[in-house]
């Protein structure tokens, strides 16, 4: 189990918004020193302000572009520079296009995949160039249960999370080989509520939404805060990422019939979009002048907690009182 310090230096990627601006105030709240790093100078103000006011000693901006590995090596510098030696790197930065795949520009699957993919292998390596001469430190990879079940409108993402997984797979066994006590998680997400339905690209007729059950972004950053220090393997998070993966594993093709019928509609309102007056994030960000905050425009249907996670987070609790019951039970029986 990793050995955090009081106040351990932590650095999240896509850090504006969603998920990413969750789990930075999340960890504020765990007086962690923060770096965060994503392309929208509003959000990123606004992100700074947030974890500050949530209890963060120290915040630092690092505007970059996570496509760009020599920014991410930047970032990474500036960070060092002005917080201290990394202790958790997250990476979290993710685009996607809601299209089917035979609509989605060549441009569209590299770009996708130069956040999603290699946005995680370049925000690994900054960590790992720093963290291996030190033999500590912990990375947490913030996927999702479409890194391993894809659904149909979502191509190019799914394919890049699945890529995630499998780079992630190889560097945690070269660690393993070399008896690095540096830690490499995964956090398996479900959907979520953030403003990523409002800025994602799209050529769907009509409003993207997350696939139910939905949760609050708050649910995911807790997860995640909890993995920094902890440093499980794999967490999942909802039962409904849990199932999703058991699905594929057991029955892939019933899930292909199943999701042919039902995540085309699943992923879309009933409320029609104007695709010209829609404003996408994919090439430039959509908070750059507008704070679009952790939330997005589903708080009505998500939760805000997860039974499931919080029995994976509390397994040692649960091991003593399920142990507690059966012995008062024996004690009962042997009584009567």
């Amino acid at each position: 189990m990793p050995k955090l310090p009081a106040h351990p230096v932590v650095v999240v990627t896509g850090a504006s918004a969603g998920v990413g601006r969750a789990t930075a105030v999340e960890l504020a709240r765990r007086g962690a020193r923060l770096g965060l790093i994503a392309r929208g100078r509003a959000g990123l103000e606004a992100a700074r302000a947030e974890a500050l006011a949530a209890g963060s000693p120290r915040v630092e901006l690092l505007p970059a572009d996570v496509a760009d590995a020599d920014a991410v090596e930047v970032a990474a510098d500036r960070a060092e520079a002005a917080l201290g030696e990394i202790d958790v790197w997250i990476n979290n930065a993710m685009q996607s296009v809601f299209a089917y795949a035979w609509d989605i520009a060549p441009e569209e699957f590299r770009r996708v995949t130069e956040v999603t993919y290699l946005g995680s292998v370049h925000g690994t390596l900054a960590a790992l160039h720093r963290m291996r001469p030190r033999d500590r430190g912990t990375i947490v990879q913030v996927g999702s249960a479409l890194a391993e079940r894809s659904i149909p409108l979502q191509s190019a993402y799914c394919a890049a999370k699945h890529a995630v997984d499998g780079f992630c797979a190889s560097v945690r066994t070269e660690l393993l080989a070399e008896g690095s006590r540096i830690r490499l998680s995964r956090v398996q997400l479900p959907a979520l509520n953030t403003p990523q339905f409002t800025w994602v690209r799209t050529r769907l007729p009509r409003h993207p939404q997350p696939v139910a059950p939905i949760y609050q972004p708050e649910v995911a950053a807790r997860a995640i805060a909890w993995a920094a220090g902890h440093g499980p393997r794999e967490l999942n998070v909802a039962s409904s990422t849990m199932l999703t993966r058991l699905g594929e594993r057991v029955a892939p093709g019933l899930l292909d019939r199943y999701l042919a019928r039902t995540g085309i509609d699943g992923q879309q309102t009933g409320e029609p979009v104007d695709l010209d007056a829609w404003r996408d994030n994919l090439d430039a960000p959509a908070d750059e002048d507008e704070d679009r905050g952790a939330e997005g425009p589903f708080g009505d249907q998500a939760k805000d907690r997860s039974p499931q996670l919080w029995g994976a987070t509390h397994k040692r609790g649960l091991l003593t009182g399920l142990t507690a019951a059966a012995v008062a039970a024996g004690l009962a029986v042997r009584r009567r």
